[in-house]
């Protein structure tokens, strides 16, 4: 497959994956692996960061009316009854902020060891283990409805979290940045459906909180690249017009699939929950682990 083969097919990988609970990190390794890109080459570095920007644009397009509606109410809400901290920009900020430093330090210290397949493909199996328990112990909730008899579900809707859920869902975040292969949408679904919310609650509030998070995270390490600095630098004057032109296909080609997955999981995750993906998750975690320890040749 020549690179720009290579580059749609990642761009179309990390458009699908980076939005639904099963780790765009992890596919976007394997990917890279299966079609032996070198991963200590600054230049795919510097490429998966662009295309992983390429996504997380599409969310500012997409949620438009209600981010607009949002900024319009703020602080007090649509019924008057919330604040700084408990309109639902504040409890995305607090979520934010509740991640990014303990993250940030964490991965410092334990370093980039841990983007293993190894690690990956467990993250992939527990995580896929959690969520299909999690999703199933609020099935039946979920089928009641909010009219229904009273549920360990308890928020509906992302204007009705409050400061608590927020905190804990930004705490249960870090893991995805500590384990490769966790998945942020993941760990940030299942948080949030563990404290009693729906699965569109806890949907639409990942989506919103992979604003900040995953914005700061991809801009400050293509600063980093593009500047010349950091253990893999390329820097502008390293980069022709070959792989410009690479760069903008991924940045594209993701943006677009990107869109149609959150449009598309938002619609699928109303009527049919995370069980789907659990299950993937649980398959290709093991497949992965088997790669990785040489039970399986690919």
């Amino acid at each position: 497959m020549n690179d720009y083969g290579i580059s749609v097919l990642l761009g179309v990988v990390e458009g699908l994956t980076e939005f639904v609970p099963v780790s765009s990190t992890a596919h976007l390794r394997i990917a890279e692996a299966l079609l032996r890109i070198d991963l200590a080459d600054p230049y795919w570095k510097m490429y998966t960061i662009v295309i992983q920007l390429g996504a997380v644009l599409c969310l500012p397009i997409y949620f438009a009316p209600r981010i607009a509606k949002f900024l319009s109410t703020y602080p007090t809400g649509e019924r008057g009854d919330r604040g700084l901290l408990t309109h639902p920009l504040g409890l995305v900020i607090v979520a934010f902020v509740v991640t990014a430093l303990p993250a940030f330090l964490l991965t410092k210290i334990i370093g980039k060891h841990l983007e293993s397949l190894i690690v990956m493909g467990t993250s992939l199996l527990v995580g896929g283990i959690v969520m299909w328990m999690v999703d199933a112990a609020n099935a039946s909730a979920e089928r009641s409805g909010p009219h229904g008899p009273k549920t360990r579900i308890t928020t509906w809707r992302m204007e009705s979290m409050s400061l608590a859920q927020a905190i804990w869902i930004g705490a249960c975040q870090i893991l995805s940045a500590v384990f490769p292969g966790t998945s942020r949408s993941m760990s940030t679904i299942a948080a949030g459906q563990v404290a009693g919310m729906s699965r569109a609650a806890a949907l639409e509030f990942s989506f919103f909180l992979s604003l900040p998070t995953m914005f700061v995270a991809t801009a400050y390490d293509l600063l980093k690249s593009m500047k010349g600095s950091g253990p893999n630098p390329i820097g502008v004057t390293g980069i022709d017009a070959h792989g410009w032109l690479l760069l903008a296909i991924g940045f594209i080609v993701s943006f677009i699939v990107a869109y149609g997955s959150v449009a598309g999981l938002m619609a699928w995750v109303r009527r049919r929950g995370f069980a789907p993906f659990a299950a993937y998750r649980i398959v290709i975690g093991g497949l992965v682990l088997a790669w990785a320890l040489g039970l399986l040749s690919l």
